[in-house]
């Protein structure tokens, strides 16, 4: 039997503590997994240092080197190519390789960019669009997003929602011990701390309640977390917000085990991963109404229906507490999550592979 060469393009993991990161490990796992009983693929990855091996030392990596942006490599053996970031600068020389792409998001069009720099964005995504020989998106969102802005010249976007592996029994063994005041009610976010997210509407749902909120991620954006904080010295609550930092999965799991509530008032999100992680473990989650969260949150998560500050501010003094103390619905919010997992991702993909290699 004849076994096609994929390439699996890793390079995002590069940075880590970020969604794409975890995107192409838990999804380049999944598919190692989903390809051992037929062992139709000899998958590659293409990541940019060598010494971690983030699949195992079993798989066959390939560097990824910034030269490939100009001198882009010919690899005449291999049969597709499967681009993880939308804006890649990296894909193959040869024309008769075929590519799949996932499309993360059209976030640039939404973080309030200069106009010149909005379409140099739009450009570089239809250019990559045009290589493309099948398009995935994260979501329903980001498939409209694509419609509305981009020419997809006929061809067919599929849907492939991301998963979560916060359920995993191996986390749950490695959960950690958290720091000071882990023993009060509290609020958890995590994601990165920019201005995208929208963490700073955060400390107004502290006024008149006890509650605590922790914000965790790599600060990406100066001074955004400063920020933060004289919201917070303005309203008098400074002193019930941490802001660690990125932090360890196994930490992300002991936060989200333990928190009260996790809250994710995002403006710009193409899935919103850490939603369903929190999901998955039962949690409530309260959200903003913006892109894709009303279709991954669902039936099971509570919204903000403005970022108002009076509104946020008469939120946390009516309607949070409620929210946290209500009806316990943790069986109904683990069976909405379920239907997001890397194993299920893995098999669309891999049906999308063999589908492309015929």
């Amino acid at each position: 039997m004849d076994r096609f060469n994929v390439i699996f393009d890793a390079e995002r993991m590069k940075y880590p503590h970020t969604g794409l990161y975890h995107f192409c490990k838990q999804l380049g796992l999944a598919l190692l997994e989903e390809n051992k009983d037929t062992e139709s693929f000899d998958i590659q990855f293409y990541i940019s240092d060598l010494s971690s091996l983030p699949f195992g030392n079993h798989v066959n990596y390939i560097q990824q080197k910034s030269m490939h942006k100009f001198l882009r490599p010919f690899l005449p053996n291999t049969q597709l190519w499967h681009s993880t970031y939308q804006l890649s600068s990296y894909f193959p020389r040869n024309p008769k390789t075929t590519i799949l792409t996932t499309i993360h998001d059209l976030n640039f069009l939404k973080e309030g960019k200069s106009n010149e720099k909005e379409r140099k964005y739009l450009k570089k995504l239809q250019n990559n669009l045009d290589r493309t020989d099948s398009v995935v998106a994260i979501s329903n969102y980001v498939k409209q997003d694509l419609l509305n802005y981009c020419n997809l010249r006929g061809k067919e976007i599929q849907v492939v929602y991301n998963g979560s592996n916060m359920a995993s029994n191996s986390l749950a063994n490695r959960g950690v011990e958290l720091s000071s005041n882990n023993d009060k009610p509290f609020m958890f976010t995590i994601g990165t701390v920019n201005r995208k997210k929208n963490f700073h509407v955060l400390p107004y749902l502290l006024v008149g309640n006890n509650l605590e909120l922790v914000i965790s991620g790599i600060i990406n954006q100066e001074g955004y977390d400063n920020h933060i904080m004289e919201i917070a010295h303005q309203l008098g609550v400074a002193k019930r917000i941490r802001i660690t930092g990125p932090i360890s999965e196994e930490e992300k799991y002991s936060y989200l085990k333990k928190c009260s509530l996790f809250v994710f008032p995002s403006i710009a999100e193409g899935f919103g991963l850490p939603v369903i992680e929190a999901m998955s473990l039962g949690k409530k989650v309260l959200l903003s109404n913006y892109t894709c969260l009303p279709e991954i949150g669902g039936p099971e998560a509570f919204f903000l229906e403005s970022t108002n500050p009076d509104y946020l501010i008469e939120f946390g003094k009516l309607n949070l507490m409620d929210i946290i103390n209500g009806e316990d619905r943790t069986a109904e919010i683990k069976s909405w999550a379920s239907q997001f997992s890397w194993d299920k991702a893995a098999r669309e993909y891999w049906k999308l592979y063999n589908e492309l290699l015929k």
